[in-house]
C-alpha cells in the first residue's frame, strides 16, 4: 500500500471522537505528527455538532460513547445528507457488529486494542477510495444505464429522475457495477476495486453493501442488481430465464 505524501495530509481534516483521554490524547498527538488537521469530540452530540462545524473528511468514530452510540451517530449523519467517510474504534468485534456498524453508514472499523499504525493505514485507504476521481486521461463521466444515472463530477445518483442519496463507498461500489454493465463481478473484484484491500475475508460484508444498495436502487422497478449464485454480481435489466437469486 502507497504511503500517502504529507502534502496531501496536510489537506485533510479529521475529527477523532472518542471519550477516554489517554486514546484520545494518542490520537490527536499522531495524527497531527502525521500531518493532518485534527479537531476532537469526547460524546455523540457533540461530535454532530463538531462534523457541522468542522467538515472534516473523515471521522474516527469510537463506538462506545457517554451519550449516543457511533452507530448512532453515523445514522443521523446519513440521514442529514452528510456521506463524511467514518472510521469506527470498537471493542465490539462480532461479525453482526461489524456489519451492524457498516450498514448504518460506516466506511470501515478498527477493533480495540488497536495498532496506531492499523488506523493510520485504515484512514489513508478510506481518503484514497471515497476521494474524487481525478484521472487526466478521462475527465469525470456520468454512466447511465437504463433509468439509472450516477454523474461522477457531481457525485450524484439519479433513478427515474429521482435523486438517490448514497454513502462514498456505496457510491463506489455502483459506479463499479455500472462500469461493468452486463457483466460478473466476483466478491473478490469487488473488495480489490472497492476497498482497495482485503476486507478480513469477510465476503458478508459486501452482500450487506449490495444489500443496502439494492433498498435504494432497486426501490424502483424493474430490478438492476442481481446475485449470480456461486459467482458474484451483476447490473442489468431482469432476464426471463433464471440464474440469479436476490439476497
Amino acid at each position: 500500500m502507497t504511503e500517502q505524501p504529507a502534502a496531501e495530509r496536510s489537506r485533510h481534516r479529521l475529527l477523532v471522537v472518542e471519550d477516554e483521554p489517554s486514546i484520545r490524547t494518542l490520537l490527536e498527538a499522531t495524527l497531527r505528527l502525521t500531518g493532518y488537521e485534527v479537531r476532537s469530540a469526547d460524546t455523540g452530540r457533540s461530535a454532530l455538532l463538531e462534523v457541522e462545524r468542522l467538515e472534516p473528511h473523515l471521522v474516527v468514530l469510537d463506538v462506545m460513547l457517554p451519550d449516543l452510540d457511533g452507530f448512532e451517530v453515523t445514522r443521523r449523519l446519513r440521514a442529514a445528507g452528510n456521506d463524511c467517510p467514518v472510521l469506527f474504534l470498537t471493542a465490539r468485534t462480532g461479525v453482526d457488529d461489524r456489519i451492524s456498524g457498516l450498514t448504518a453508514g460506516g466506511d470501515d472499523y478498527v477493533a480495540k486494542p488497536f495498532s496506531i499504525e492499523e488506523v493510520l493505514l485504515r484512514i489513508e485507504a478510506i481518503l484514497r477510495r471515497t476521494a474524487p476521481a481525478a484521472e487526466p486521461y478521462a475527465p469525470q463521466s456520468v454512466l447511465r444505464y437504463a433509468d439509472l444515472e450516477l454523474d461522477e463530477g457531481a457525485h450524484e445518483v439519479h433513478r427515474a429522475n429521482q435523486y438517490i442519496a448514497l454513502s462514498p463507498t456505496e457510491f463506489k461500489l455502483l459506479a463499479y457495477l455500472l462500469s461493468n454493465v452486463g457483466q460478473v463481478v466476483s466478491k473478490m473484484q469487488i473488495l480489490d476495486h472497492v476497498w482497495s484491500y482485503d476486507f478480513a475475508g469477510d465476503a458478508r460484508i459486501i452482500e450487506t453493501y449490495v444489500r443496502y444498495l439494492r433498498r435504494k436502487i432497486d426501490r424502483f422497478d424493474p430490478p438492476l442488481i442481481h446475485t449470480v449464485r456461486g459467482v458474484g454480481y451483476c447490473l442489468r435489466l431482469p432476464r426471463e430465464s433464471g440464474g440469479t437469486s436476490e439476497q
